[in-house]
C-alpha cells in the first residue's frame, strides 16, 4: 500500500489533480490571453478566429489525449 501523507492522499493523486485542474487552468488562462491579444491588436472577425484557430490548437492535443487515456482506460 502506498503511504500516505499527513492529508490521506498519495503523491500519484496529487499529480493527477495537478494535470487536470491545474493544466485546465492554464488553459483557460491562455485563452483569455488570446482574447486580450485579439482585443488590442483590433484583429477584427477573421482575424480573431485565426488566432484562436492556431494558438489554440495545441490545447486540442492535451484534450485529445485526456479522451483517448479515458477510451482506452490508461
Amino acid at each position: 500500500m502506498p503511504e500516505l501523507d499527513k492529508l490521506g492522499i498519495t503523491e500519484a493523486q496529487i499529480a493527477e489533480f495537478g494535470m487536470t485542474w491545474g493544466v485546465g487552468g492554464f488553459i483557460l488562462f491562455m485563452l483569455f490571453i488570446i482574447a486580450s491579444l485579439a482585443r488590442e491588436s483590433k484583429a477584427g472577425k477573421f482575424g480573431t478566429f485565426v488566432l484562436f484557430f492556431v494558438l489554440a490548437f495545441g490545447i486540442l492535443g492535451f484534450v485529445a489525449k485526456a479522451i483517448i487515456q479515458k477510451v482506452l482506460g490508461i
